[in-house]
């Protein structure tokens, strides 16, 4: 990157300090995924692997308000598959939010999928409610971290299908339309095409399963993982994905250093 040529920014002695501060942050967030200190997570996208995929809307408002909203998220996801063969494990759309369980074919396939799948949902969101170039509907970039390939896989699918009955906006996990619970329990062959075989086999009764509450210490893992960034899976194996994608500082305590 080439490196700016002095005086950096320059104020005069009177300058309000909202104003510095306000300037110094226009000028500071281009170069921010270039700063380590600055501090993005790196994203992880290689093939073959299992991924937990997430993103909010902005200022916690509503992008789903009715069920032509849902409706039109979902054939933008299907335009997104055929455009990039991700498999798609399991889904949730919440009204503010949704959830992913994916396994993209080629390194690069996850954020082509997933930027295209934002981008084109936001485009056409503005357009069907008459809002075009009236800002973001999503907080940001969507979110991502690393699942095993084991038990760990279902508790994390588990954990997106039952987003609607933890929410109370159904009475059981796969009665929520706007998921891949919905999708495999009800859909049609065509519907259901959209998913793919899972990586392990499901378990024996997994409807049941699925509409159990899970336990305080699986829930603790799944919310950490979202939280920081972290791989999901067992000791050893995450581990092995901090050291081979170098994502330390989703194991790191955050904060400064205390000092001995």
């Amino acid at each position: 990157m080439k490196r700016c040529q002095e005086p950096f920014l320059t104020f005069s002695p009177c300058a309000p300090l909202f104003l510095v501060i306000h300037t110094l942050k226009r000028f500071l967030t281009p170069f921010s995924c270039y700063c380590g200190a600055m501090g993005r997570t790196l994203r992880v996208d290689v093939g073959g692997s299992i991924y937990h995929v997430w993103n909010r809307s902005n200022a916690s408002g509503r992008i789903f308000l009715t069920d032509a909203d849902y409706e039109a998220f979902e054939y933008v996801l299907i335009e997104a598959k055929l455009r990039t063969n991700m498999r798609i494990f399991g889904y949730c759309i919440m009204p503010n939010h949704w959830h992913f369980v994916v396994m993209p074919e080629k390194d690069g396939d996850l954020v082509r999928f997933f930027t295209w799948l934002t981008l084109t949902h936001t485009q056409r969101w503005h357009t069907a409610h008459g809002s075009v170039g009236e800002g973001h509907i999503y907080q940001g970039r969507y979110k991502s971290n690393l699942c095993q390939n084991d038990t760990h896989f279902i508790r994390l699918v588990r954990y997106v299908e039952r987003n609607a009955l933890r929410a109370n906006l159904a009475d059981r996990a796969e009665n929520w339309r706007w998921s891949s619970g919905w999708r495999r329990t009800y859909g049609s062959e065509q519907q259901r095409s959209l998913l793919a075989p899972w990586p392990v086999p499901p378990p024996e009764g997994y409807s049941e399963l699925l509409n159990t509450p899970q336990n305080k210490e699986e829930m603790e893992a799944i919310r950490l993982s979202l939280k920081r960034g972290r791989p999901y899976g067992a000791g050893m194996w995450m581990d092995e994905m901090v050291r081979v994608h170098e994502l330390d500082s989703t194991i790191r305590s955050r904060g400064r250093p205390i000092r001995s």
